[in-house]
């Protein structure tokens, strides 16, 4: 049996509130952490990345599209829950739609687009926690 590596140091992380048509995209994680959790399109920094070169390519990579990095929104962190899990700073930023059609990679299995002032109507929405303060956090940088 393997040796399961203990994490050492907390992880940079970036995710989007990427809004179109007034509307901000929620993905659903088709894998752990957060299976089956509506959030934002984001990921892990790389050695060498800045932090929009990672939000561009992560959400290129989980979504294909393409955006207009706006400002920071907000940043979240994570501690693990349990022996083994990750310990990560999720910078979040306000982003805009600029083209394509969302095409989720395997790590998603759903998407919508919705108006943030719904968020609080959607009781049967999964999402991951203050998902809903980043986004109104990034609808008052995006603007009308």
């Amino acid at each position: 049996m393997a040796a399961v590596i203990q994490p050492t140091h907390p992880q940079i992380a970036v995710s989007a509130a990427i809004f179109r048509d007034g509307k901000v995209l929620l993905t659903r994680r088709a894998r752990s952490p957060a299976k089956g959790f509506y959030s934002l399109p984001g990921g892990r920094v790389e050695f060498g990345e800045s932090l929009h070169q990672a939000l561009s390519r992560e959400v290129d990579e989980e979504t294909g599209l393409e955006i207009e990095i706006v400002s920071l929104a907000g940043w979240r962190e994570v501690l693990p829950a349990a022996p083994g899990a990750g310990h990560y700073l999720i910078m979040s930023f306000a982003a805009r739609w600029v083209a394509k059609e969302p095409a989720l990679n395997d790590e998603l299995d759903d998407y919508r687009w919705i108006a943030p002032d719904a968020l609080g109507s959607l009781g049967d929405l999964k999402m991951t926690g203050g998902l809903e303060e980043i986004i109104q956090s990034a609808a008052r940088l995006i603007g009308p």
